[in-house]
């Protein structure tokens, strides 16, 4: 690590992890590398500590970075910019949702570095934007998530724009067959460096679960746990649908929630990021693409809304918490038969499902006896839903799609119809007579 790295390094951590301390040598030697190691164990410093003093700043763009989401790409982008700015070298992001003609400006600038989604930087190739003539390294991030369906045809796109001369270097948490064909994909040898087995960077995390069956189950057990004191969570669905009826029943109940994903721009992913760091938010809902890969120091909770059907799927959402150290909680939501599945899709893990109950503001191990004062949810939202329905008043229009419950609108318009017909009917009468 070089003079000016070292001094900072030394001010913000205590040591490097197993992953920075493998890769490096490799790394410095222009060597193409697989990195695998566990989340939140400073992948991101793994690449960049390494391959930046490589670079002469003013030469063109010779390092490139891949990252799955718009999140994942701003957040490298800040800690890259961290280290780079003491040694003069300029840093630019290429995401979509970003304001196209800024970045295409900033490209005319000839940056050192860029960061960015697969998409944006092929269209910025495609158009002649962005040149990598210069390139020294291709990172891809998150590969076991990249290299997959659609993905896949965009970085082998963007991998042929580079110089055969260039170093390609990939980090994962996790390792999928894909990446036992890296060497024959790109035609390089890449060495496998995995330090899965030696990395102890990840604190205690305790995995659980609550019974909830329906999605206002559900709704109802996370508003439930809002009321816990410094309860904050990061809740992962498998779907938008699912994600945005909950945020619009959790806003009604004057839950502080924001959202992460579908067709959001940058700027609301990034105000929502920031407020949810800064502890002005309970939850943040999202989806697996949208979350992949970000940081949030010290989260406490990590809630599988919609359970996972991949074990890769639950290790990547579950490593959002006990990073660096820190305790975290894995909750997982679902009847029965639900966690029957998620427990056989774990059995070859370490990971071991107790169940959980919501007690007065705390989560405890203890099923509650019958005279114990304890809320059930699934009767709170049954009763909640019984309510509405008879009320026939749902709040939004997407309370509308789930519950099939009819609305005020519908009411008039089915009195309307039932005037006009009387009116008809005496009408007609009357001219009779």
């Amino acid at each position: 690590m070089i003079e000016q790295f070292q001094a900072h390094f030394d001010e913000k951590f205590a040591e490097q992890t197993a992953i920075q301390q493998a890769v490096a040598p490799a790394l410095q030697k222009d060597q193409s590398i697989l990195g695998i190691a566990p989340t939140g164990s400073g992948k991101t410093l793994a690449f960049t500590l390494p391959l930046l003093p490589k670079i002469m700043p003013g030469d063109g763009t010779q390092l490139l970075v891949l990252s799955p989401s718009q999140e994942l790409a701003i957040q490298t982008t800040r800690v890259m910019r961290e280290w780079a700015a003491l040694i003069g070298v300029s840093v630019q992001s290429l995401t979509g949702g970003a304001n196209l003609r800024r970045q295409v400006a900033r490209l005319h600038e000839h940056p050192d570095v860029v960061v960015g989604t697969p998409g944006r930087v092929l269209h910025m190739l495609d158009n002649r934007h962005l040149k990598l003539g210069h390139l020294q390294t291709m990172v891809v991030d998150e590969a076991d998530d990249m290299l997959q369906d659609d993905t896949l045809a965009v970085v082998e796109d963007i991998e042929r724009a580079t110089p055969l001369s260039a170093q390609l270097a990939f980090f994962s948490a996790t390792k999928s067959p894909v990446l036992d064909q890296l060497s024959v994909m790109f035609g390089r040898d890449i060495a496998v460096i995995d330090v899965r087995d030696q990395d102890h960077s990840r604190g205690p995390v305790k995995h659980g679960y609550l019974s909830a069956r329906t999605n206002a189950q559900k709704t109802a057990t996370l508003r439930r746990l809002t009321s816990m004191k410094d309860f904050r969570a990061l809740v992962f669905f498998n779907s938008t649908r699912t994600l945005n009826y909950a945020a619009s029943r959790l806003r009604h109940e004057h839950v502080a929630v924001a959202t992460l994903g579908g067709r959001q721009k940058q700027t609301q992913r990034e105000k929502a990021m920031r407020m949810f760091r800064k502890r002005q938010l309970k939850l943040l809902l999202t989806t697996d693409l949208a979350a992949r890969g970000i940081d949030i120091p010290k989260l406490p909770a990590v809630i599988n809304f919609d359970l996972p059907t991949a074990v890769n799927t639950y290790i990547h959402r579950v490593g959002r918490t006990g990073r660096q150290g820190e305790p975290g909680l894995a909750l997982n939501f679902g009847d029965d038969h639900d966690i029957r599945d998620l427990k056989k899709l774990l059995k070859d893990t370490d990971y071991q499902l107790v169940q959980l109950y919501v007690g007065e503001n705390q989560l405890t191990e203890e099923k509650p006896a019958k005279g114990q004062q304890v809320v059930s949810i699934n009767r709170q939202a049954s009763q909640h839903l019984q309510k509405e329905q008879l009320n026939g008043k749902p709040r939004t229009k997407i309370d509308k799609t789930f519950n099939g419950f009819s609305t005020p609108k519908k009411r008039r318009r089915k009195k309307n119809r039932k005037n006009k017909g009387i009116r008809l009917k005496h009408r007609r009468q009357n001219g009779d007579n």
